[in-house]
């Protein structure tokens, strides 16, 4: 018998995760981290006190598996947000820059002349979102160490270097296809795309897969030396991989922070498609990358946070489902969630949180439920535009994260999208797939095959003929919020 562990490194905290061969219920230990916003639009953390949380959940999970082996380690991260190091110290030499931080905007805005090369070489979009001028804005910024000395990566590079004691600085094709700088047809860093955006290529990881022996634990406490870290995958495509979309075609959506629909579409590249991006899914070490179209949407969960932390009219995130289902409908009132702008299929940096149709029977009822039909709403933009993109329908959508939990929801969102939604009795699917690939590279599991063999139905809803929907009164309320903060 084998524990494999998962660090799961998201944008509000750290989980890491024992996950076992012989499918005992799971171990797991979290723990949440700063969020900083120094400006608006500007979002930041700490990358020592995220490094601090991965160590406290890896020594504590390590004390509860009772001397049990550990047969790999695997990393799964947000994604885009970028870190700069010094390798010869291991210290970081400024905050890291998150995914959601927007003060590139203008950056981005003055390259629009090359946006067919970004889309071309990248498969993504000139946004603020993607990594590359973050590294830009911390070149150009930051009290960085010399060439030679200095590492610019993803949180997953960071963690690799801490986990081995700096003796590795590796990243893989999923976390690097994220950055801008990345060619996702050849495999390998573009040196037309770091020329143009600045970020010098020897600052930059190795690529290696995404399931393969990155090094072992060096130096870590609570945990043995020696320990292989042998899977690292951007928390998207590790969760497209534990939710065991390996077929072409098959899709899932994410309810996190934010949410985020992935549609496997195998190893040819897509062309670029208006509204979607293409981004690297996962490559095993066979040779070839398997390739996703995505749809990003940068604020689910986030809005929940904010009713709780911000609005102070629920207690606990776990409040909403019950309070928004407390009324029949939102009473006509739409929350547009764009606190950092909009993603898919829309990609506005400008946009801001808007909040239409509140009359005087408005009350914080009805806001929660306008808050959960959002996650409903957005998720149906980005299937129709990657519907439109790939030509092909999804037949099924299976669905993790935190908001999965909610059946109401997940309800309303078979009925708009017009399809069967799966939620499967594991919804931790983030932290199985980095578990997943360290394991296949260490010969826990065979192959996908017998993986796939391990995804057990929790609830399954179908779509009603019946169902009302009011997403054209919500497609008014997005255009509302479209441009505000030029």
């Amino acid at each position: 018998m084998a524990a494999v562990l998962a660090i799961d490194a998201g944008t509000t905290g750290v989980r890491t995760r024992a996950v076992f061969d012989d499918g005992r219920a799971a171990i797991a230990s979290y723990r949440e981290f700063t969020q900083h916003f120094p400006r608006p639009g500007w979002v930041e953390h700490d990358a020592d006190e995220i490094w601090a949380a991965v160590a406290a959940t890896l020594a504590d999970v390590a004390a509860r598996l009772d001397g049990e082996a550990i047969a790999a380690i695997g990393i799964t991260n947000q994604r885009e947000t970028v870190v700069a190091w010094d390798r010869a110290t291991g210290s970081p030499a400024a905050r890291a820059i998150v995914w959601q931080d927007r003060r590139t905007a203008a950056a981005c805005e003055a390259l629009a002349d090359h946006l067919p090369l970004v889309r071309r070489t990248t498969g993504l979009v000139l946004d603020p979102y993607f990594s590359g001028t973050k590294a830009r804005w911390l070149i150009d910024n930051a009290d960085l160490p010399p060439a030679g000395r200095l590492a610019i990566g993803t949180i997953d590079s960071w963690l690799v270097a801490k986990l081995t004691a700096g003796a590795a600085f590796v990243t893989d094709p999923s976390n690097a296809s994220r950055t801008m700088l990345f060619d996702i047809g050849t495999g390998r860093w573009s040196g037309e795309m770091c020329d143009l955006l600045g970020v010098p290529m020897g600052a930059l990881a190795e690529v290696a897969p995404s399931s393969a022996r990155y090094g072992t634990t060096s130096q870590v406490p609570g945990v043995p030396d020696g320990i292989p870290i042998s899977g690292v995958a951007g928390d998207q495509q590790a969760a497209l991989f534990g939710q065991l979309c390996t077929v072409p075609g098959m899709s899932k959506n994410t309810y996190g922070t934010g949410s985020f629909v992935l549609l496997n579409t195998g190893t040819t590249c897509p062309e670029p498609s208006e509204g979607m991006l293409t981004t690297v899914a996962w490559d095993l070490g066979d040779g070839s990358l398997t390739y996703a179209l995505e749809g990003a949407i940068f604020v689910t969960g986030a809005a929940v946070q904010w009713l709780r932390d911000g609005l102070g009219i629920i207690s606990a995130s776990s409040d909403v489902g019950p309070l928004a289902e407390s009324v029949p409908d939102s009473g006509g009132v739409h929350v547009v969630p764009a606190f950092t702008g909009l993603g898919s299929p829309w990609w506005d940096p400008w946009a801001r949180g808007t909040i239409v149709g509140i009359t005087r029977g408005t009350t914080r009822a009805h806001i929660a439920r306008a808050v959960v039909d959002a996650m409903v709403h957005q998720t149906r933009d980005a299937v129709d535009a990657m519907t439109r993109a790939s030509g092909v329908s999804i037949s099924e959508l299976r669905v993790d994260g935190g908001a999965s939990a909610m059946d109401a929801m997940l309800q309303r969102q078979a009925d708009e999208l017009g399809v069967r939604v799966l939620r499967p009795s594991d919804q931790e699917t983030t932290a199985l797939g980095a578990a997943y690939l360290a394991g296949l590279a260490e010969g826990v599991w065979a192959d996908t095959a017998e993986l796939s063999s391990m995804w057990t139905l929790d609830a399954a809803f179908e779509p009603r003929a019946d169902a009302h929907s009011n997403h054209a009164e919500w497609l008014r309320a997005v255009e509302r919020s479209r441009n505000w903060a030029r």
